[in-house]
């Protein structure tokens, strides 16, 4: 990459985004959020956005797929 491309992506922000089924992304803060997704609630660059989602999407499973295997476990 080039150094006017990581200029230009250290400068970009972002934000996470959360979807129905728990899975988190990253989205360009200043374009309109895509349909079925809403914001976390942290912005910042590329690098701050990617750390919170690692701290907090420890489970990769959607959120259907993780209540029916409790639900089974539990029968």
């Amino acid at each position: 990459m080039s150094e006017q491309q990581n200029e230009a992506q250290s400068e970009t922000r972002y934000r996470v985004v959360l979807n129905d089924e728990e899975q988190y992304s990253l989205w360009w803060s200043e374009r309109e959020l895509p349909a079925g997704w809403t914001a976390e609630g942290t912005e910042g660059t590329r690098e701050e956005c990617l750390a919170r989602i690692t701290e907090v999407w420890t489970d990769l499973r959607p959120a259907s797929l993780r209540r029916r295997m409790s639900a089974a476990s539990a029968a």
